[in-house]
């Protein structure tokens, strides 16, 4: 089309109307494609250039309870045990992703997504879909917080 005022035809409209919604279409099916294959080189960047966290006053955390942190860019948490035990885990379930929350009354570590549980001492999977225990960091509970490393 020039520039005129010409009515657009019906063939033109439905080729231009297939063309958008197939770009659509590819942009939909492309990008959770893309994030799943660059998510790995991500995460390892992640890991790798971060090697231990403090939490500052987190050596006041009352015996059976957990503190949320970051480790990187993921998710982590640090459980205060009853019989004065520290573990510090991974929070993002094995099986889909998806961040776990420790529940002190059965003292297990539970995924909502799937039902899946993680032991809350050894972060070992005990029931439900997820395929690997959660990943454990080392926990030294210092004077002015709690120092959370790789294991």
């Amino acid at each position: 089309m020039s520039g005129s005022n010409e009515p657009v035809s019906r063939r033109e409209f439905l080729r231009t109307a297939v063309t958008a919604a197939g770009a659509c279409y590819a942009a939909a099916v492309g990008y959770p494609v893309f994030r799943y294959l660059t998510s790995p080189a991500e995460q390892a960047m992640s890991l790798a250039a971060v090697t231990e966290v403090t939490l500052q006053d987190a050596h006041t955390l009352a015996a059976g309870s957990v503190l949320m942190f970051k480790f990187g860019s993921r998710p982590a948490m640090l459980i205060h045990h009853k019989d004065d035990t520290w573990v510090a885990l991974d929070a993002v379930c094995t099986h889909l992703g998806c961040t776990v929350q420790y529940q002190p009354q059965r003292d297990v570590i539970h995924c909502n997504c799937h039902g899946g549980e993680y032991d809350a001492r050894t972060g070992k999977n005990i029931s439900g879909p997820p395929p690997r225990p959660l990943r454990p960091y080392v926990v030294k509970v210092v004077d002015n917080g709690v120092l959370v490393s790789r294991a």
